[in-house]
Order: structure tokens, then sequence, then C-alpha cells
């Protein structure tokens, strides 16, 4: 039987590449996004990829709580074993705006929404044979500050890239945590900085002038922690290019990785892991 690996944000950029890539390395891929036409193409290529049909794409607007816990049910009603989950959508907004739920929407997009969704499927009978989850993290994380009193952005001037990297360190955080949560049931859990490349969300989301790295580069490290067979026993790492890489010394703080932990709990209606 082929792995099953369900990829977020898979209808553009690097979340395109990488389920792509997982395809064509014989994995079943199941493809989420927002837009139902443009999901649908992009199960046309992964089925070309794969050389069969691929699955019924997942929909969901991540800045919907509701919508990703009606994602986790989609997922029970079609039977679907996960073994593998890749979060890699992600959002930057320009300005500070709030998702329907009322948080501050870059978090909302970024960590909470992965956050619930992986919660769900642990919890979920299609969670039961997961063996790997891989959290799209960025360097950006480096620059990251998490302050559990102003996740709002209402003492702070709001800046679309701390808004941005304060999401990605939230990321690499819930990754440390989860590792150690989820040791007992021997699924691994690490995050990465993907490549550079002129993606949307870095060029439109962030001002960027460019990139560095193609879309199917800057998907590699995704690809090598969700499917080679050298790294099925890590866990509770950061990557870059294939390598272990430093991290913010807020993901090494324990006191404030649990308080986040169970803010996030509290903020999704979540069960612990």
């Amino acid at each position: 039987m082929p792995t099953t690996i369900l990829v977020t944000g898979a209808t553009e950029g690097i979340g395109l590449e990488t389920a792509i890539a997982l395809a064509r390395g014989g994995a079943q891929v199941i493809a989420h996004g927002r837009d139902a036409e443009r999901a649908e193409r992009v199960r046309d290529e992964l089925g070309r990829a794969a050389g069969r049909r691929a699955p019924e794409p997942m929909l969901a607007d991540f800045s919907s709580l509701a919508q990703v816990r009606s994602m986790v049910t989609r997922l029970e009603e079609r039977q679907i074993r996960l073994d593998v989950l890749v979060n890699n959508a992600a959002a930057v907004f320009p300005e500070r705006s709030f998702s329907e739920d009322g948080h501050e929407a870059t978090f909302a997009v970024n960590h909470l929404a992965p956050f619930l969704l992986t919660h769900g499927i642990l919890a979920s009978p299609c969670g039961k044979a997961l063996e790997r989850i891989v959290n799209v993290s960025s360097m950006a994380q480096r620059n990251g500050d998490i302050r559990l009193d102003d996740l709002r952005w209402e003492r702070r001037q709001y800046s679309p890239y701390l808004a941005y990297a304060a999401t990605k360190l939230a990321n690499v955080m819930t990754t440390v945590e989860l590792a150690r949560r989820l040791a007992r049931r021997r699924i691994a859990v690490n995050a990465l900085h993907p490549g550079v490349a002129a993606t949307r969300l870095l060029v439109q989301g962030l001002g960027a002038s460019r990139g560095w790295d193609s879309e199917e580069e800057a998907a590699r490290t995704t690809v090598w922690l969700a499917q080679d067979g050298r790294t099925r026993g890590l866990s509770g790492g950061y990557y870059a290019d294939r390598s272990r890489s430093s991290v913010n010394p807020a993901a090494r703080d324990r006191s404030l990785v649990g308080a986040l932990y169970r803010t996030s709990l509290d903020f999704t209606g979540a069960a612990a892991a």
C-alpha cells in the first residue's frame, strides 16, 4: 500500500511542488486548498505524477477553525488513514486583521489552524497510523517573539514580517512540545525552513524582491522529512537544507513552550496530545 500523505496549502508555490514530489515518490497525496477549481487541477497534476488517480482534495479556509474541524470530520467520513501530515499552509496579512474566531489573522492561519488540524487528526481514527508530522516553519522564526499577553497585536505596532516570524516560531515551539508528547506513540515531529523561492507569500506578502531557489528546490527538505527512509527516526528537530539548524532560544524555554501549548489548546478547543 502506498503511503498516504496530507499536504496543506498544496495548490500553489512550495506546497504544490512538495505534493508533486511526494506523489512522484510513490505516495498517495491528498492536497488541501481553499479554491475548488484550483484543487481539482492540482489533483490532476498529482495523478499524472503518481501514475494513478489522486484522492479527492480537501477544501478548507484556515482562517476559520470551524472549517478546520469540518476537514477532520470529512477525513473520518472518507475513512482516510494518514501516514504523514505536512503542515505547509501559511499566509501573511499586510495590515492587522482578525479571523472569524477573533484571533489575529496571521496567528490564526499559520499557527492555530495547523495546531487544531494536527490535534484533530491525532484524536481521530484517521491518525491511528500516523508516523510523521512535518511542520513547515521558516528561518524567520529566529526573529520571532511570542508575547502571550499580546497575541492580537494591541500593545505593539503591527508588522507583517514580525507577525509572520512569531507564527513560524510558534510552529517550532509546537514541534518541540509534540515531539516530547508523541514519543510514546512513535510519531516523529519535525520542523523546517524550506528554501527561499519567489512565492506569492514571499513577494506579495513579505515584500521581498526575489527568491534564491526554485519552488522545486525549496520543497526538498520537506520531502526529505516526510518521505526519506533515513529520516524516519528523527524527531523534535528543526532543519534547513536537509541539515539540523539552530532555533530561536524561545523554542528551548520549556515554560514558554508549555504556556503557548496550553493557550493554543484553549483557543482551539483541541484535546491535548
